[in-house]
């Protein structure tokens, strides 16, 4: 069915503003070579083996640092963690390994960026990596977690929110 026609970018926007995600850092690196951004487009996509997806922007360092590196940690954020998330998506212009300054972080079992402060943290080693448009998509392997406290932060409606408690 290639003759059948995609919707305009604007339009997937726009549409896609309704499926509420959750927010995460994506980092790899050590040292000067710490690379990272934020994510909302994180999922689970199978459990044997136990690995999740992850799309990255080709235009972004943190894509090719990914490549080099063969590994990623992925930091699952949390309520009062807006600023980090917008700092990572580069909106106050920082970049590189600038942007881990503002929070504390510690080297996981491979080696990748964890933000000591997540609700939750995954290891992945690069198990595929595929091109579809302007993205990169990351099949990672999950070779180690660990939990954290607090509730999600998650992108519904182009904003940053935290789920009300139950």
């Amino acid at each position: 069915m290639s003759d059948v026609r995609s919707v305009e970018a604007a339009e997937f926007r726009e549409a896609m503003r309704n499926l509420a995600s959750g927010v995460a850092v994506v980092a790899t690196g050590t040292e000067t070579e710490r690379r990272g951004l934020t994510v909302s487009s994180v999922t689970s996509l199978c459990m044997d083996p136990p690995c999740l997806l992850v799309g990255v922007n080709l235009t972004s360092e943190t894509h090719d640092a990914i490549l080099a590196t063969g590994r990623f940690g992925v930091s699952l954020l949390g309520d009062g963690q807006q600023d980090l998330a917008l700092r990572f998506a580069g909106r106050d212009g920082v970049k590189g390994v600038q942007r881990f300054e503002t929070a504390a972080w510690e080297q996981g079992i491979l080696d990748v960026p964890l933000l000591r402060s997540a609700i939750g943290a995954l290891e992945c080693v690069l198990h595929h990596h595929h091109v579809v448009g302007t993205h990169g998509l990351f099949i990672g392997r999950i070779v180690a977690t660990r939990g954290g406290k607090g509730d999600p932060l998650v992108n519904f409606k182009g904003a940053l929110r935290t789920l009300p408690q139950l």
